[in-house]
């Protein structure tokens, strides 16, 4: 099969545990919303035990995002 041709096994990925440097080891973390983008979303990533900001992960939304209730005319 073709590189081209090959459907990806996974749409996205989520950490369950990332290396936190305060900590010295690998944590479980907690995901956070930080901002809702018109392209997606902007996530973070905190160590659970310290709560340190370890990563930022972005998603991008399928359709750009619509208007809310009736537009004013």
């Amino acid at each position: 099969m073709c590189a081209r041709q090959a459907k990806p096994h996974f749409e996205a990925l989520t950490a369950s545990e990332l290396y936190c440097p305060r900590c010295g080891t690998a944590q479980p973390v907690r995901e956070r919303l930080l901002l809702v983008l018109p392209r997606g979303e902007l996530h973070e990533y905190r160590c659970a035990v310290c709560g340190d900001s370890l990563a930022t992960r972005e998603t991008q939304s399928a359709a750009p995002p619509g208007l809310i209730g009736r537009p004013r005319h």
